[in-house]
């Protein structure tokens, strides 16, 4: 470790090349810490917008119309809007509602953080796209199929849990994974509030060594790792439910 250090020290001595989270324990340790934050934030919103997408899609098929109208509605709105000014909404509008709670220093602070409202934002963007993708998915079940799951004595939800969605996630991963590696890519906007993620971190490194150019380089780099160990998970994923006859080769 020490040999590596030294090398990035020297290679700043001799050609100009500042890369101080490689030589420096302070900055390195910072940077790390911003991609954990990064790596939680993109987990977590997976995970929300997956579940706001199964969720979405099964009331897009209930009989009570004004419920179907608050899911379209709920689509529009996150579809044609840029993921910033839902983040700027949430933070900024939504979070002037949410009511105070005293902290450890008897000055109010909201419930929620900046980190939580990135989460919220996130997974409603990427949940609306998520619900059309389930829905198409469901649309594309053969109808026999949910007929005979009723036929069997399956209600609409268990039918809908055990038959209907597990066959439908498998027409629609692969507009799925396009729209999750999206959303990992946009996690990178909750920098606009200050969350402390990889590239917010790296913007107090560059303004405190003045290695810009080095520092978006690294953040590239970070993005680039980052997205595709995500991607070549998913493919992974994929490929382990696979089912001739449903899944789009």
């Amino acid at each position: 470790m020490e040999s590596i250090q030294a090398w990035f020290r020297r290679l700043y001595d001799e050609t100009g090349i500042n890369l101080t989270i490689f030589y420096d324990p302070w900055d390195g340790l910072k940077y790390l810490k911003g991609i954990g934050l990064t790596i939680e934030l993109a987990v977590l919103s997976v995970l929300l917008s997956l579940v706001v997408g199964v969720v979405g899609a099964w009331l897009q098929g209930v009989r009570f119309a004004p419920l179907r109208w608050l899911v379209y509605g709920y689509i529009q709105f996150f579809r044609n809007t840029p993921p910033l000014a839902q983040l700027y909404f949430f933070y900024f509008g939504l979070g002037a509602l949410v009511p105070t709670t005293t902290n450890a220093f008897g000055l109010a602070e909201p419930i929620l953080n900046n980190f939580q409202w990135a989460v919220i934002a996130l997974s409603f963007f990427a949940g609306a796209f998520n619900v059309e993708i389930f829905r198409s998915g469901i649309e594309a079940v053969p109808h026999t199929t949910v007929e005979a799951a009723r036929a069997l004595g399956y209600s609409r939800l268990k039918s809908y849990i055990h038959i209907v969605l597990p066959l439908a996630i498998r027409i629609c991963l692969p507009s799925l994974n396009n729209n999750l590696v999206n959303l990992v890519k946009t996690t990178a906007i909750a920098y606009a509030i200050a969350v402390p993620e990889a590239l917010y971190v790296a913007n107090q490194l560059w303004s405190d060594n003045l290695n810009v150019p080095e520092m978006m380089n690294v953040v590239l780099v970070t993005y680039l790792t980052l997205v595709g160990l995500f991607v070549f998970g998913v493919s992974r994923i994929e490929r382990a439910l696979h089912v001739p006859g449903y899944t789009p080769s």
